[in-house]
């Protein structure tokens, strides 16, 4: 009884003191990240020696700045969760309400395995991909910001499609039982009861992609990304992007400037990364709403 009164005592403790270390680990994370990043922040940062209205037009190119990252970062993401989002939804409910269940399990598997492969053989796979097309149907091909936001959205589509049908199955028979004893058909109830239901859970599983769009770099270091690439023209033509920018100063900086300039291009990627999760929760109200 006294070891496990004693184990109750600590496990308690524990749970305790767990989130208080949680929330000092992130506050000193980014108090070095402020204190080191905000001295660096100005136009300087983002658009160099260009004049501010002709970079955000694009009429003149911006190579000593961050500019043409922020624009390649959202690029990036729009893309890669415009394919997996939706993609992911969708197979999400499928697999739990239209799936037979023999068939459910070797697909809950499978979708699994594909959330634990590392990025990096996610950015393999799309260079493979590239010298496949080379080879056979298109020698043109090349890679490009499109192929980063195809591998993008192979990487995060797990998330997207575990979240959906977790959220489902955790919803209560009661509320399956609604549609039916309203005279819906299984599609109607799905669509208009159980989604609905769900969506609170369903828009933190994009949540959860937009971020990992956002801050992954192993992906798109073989897929198109390059240092000094400026606004991209088209789906097609390589991009700068904010993770890489980091990595890249990280590697090659050579002086205490550009080392600064490398942790306000960190914070950069922070306040872009919160915006988007902002926009993803002020969406999220908004289905939530429209939906009730």
């Amino acid at each position: 009884m006294a070891v496990r009164s004693f184990a109750t005592i600590a496990l308690t403790a524990l749970s305790r003191i767990a989130p208080v270390l949680v929330v000092c680990a992130v506050a000193v994370l980014l108090g070095f990240l402020l204190i080191n990043g905000l001295p660096a922040f100005s136009t300087q940062l983002f658009f160099g020696d260009t004049p501010v209205l002709a970079a955000l037009t694009g009429r003149v190119p911006v190579f000593d700045g961050i500019w043409p990252a922020c624009v390649g970062t959202v690029a990036l993401v729009v893309l890669s969760c415009s394919i997996s989002i939706p993609l992911g939804i969708l197979s999400g409910i499928c697999m739990n309400e239209f799936t037979p269940a023999f068939l459910k399990r070797p697909m809950v598997f499978a979708t699994d395995l594909l959330a634990g492969i590392p990025s990096i053989v996610m950015g393999l796979f799309g260079f493979a991909l590239i010298l496949f097309l080379r080879s056979t149907l298109f020698p043109g091909a090349k890679t490009g910001l499109w192929l980063s936001a195809v591998c993008m959205a192979v990487l995060v589509l797990p998330y997207c499609i575990n979240t959906t049908r977790t959220a489902l199955e955790a919803l209560p028979e009661e509320l399956r039982l609604m549609g039916p004893s309203l005279g819906l058909t299984h599609e109607q109830s799905v669509f208009h009861i159980l989604l609905p239901a769900a969506a609170r859970s369903i828009m933190g599983g994009v949540i959860l992609a937009i971020g990992r769009a956002a801050e992954d770099t192993a992906v798109i270091l073989i897929t198109g990304v390059v240092a000094n690439a400026g606004l991209p023209r088209s789906i097609l033509d390589k991009y700068e992007a904010l993770p890489f920018k980091v990595y890249y100063i990280a590697a090659q900086f050579q002086n205490e400037l550009e080392l600064q300039q490398g942790f306000g291009t960190a914070l950069t990627l922070l306040c872009l990364t919160t915006c988007l999760f902002l926009g993803a929760h002020r969406l999220r109200k908004t289905v939530e709403r429209r939906w009730n």
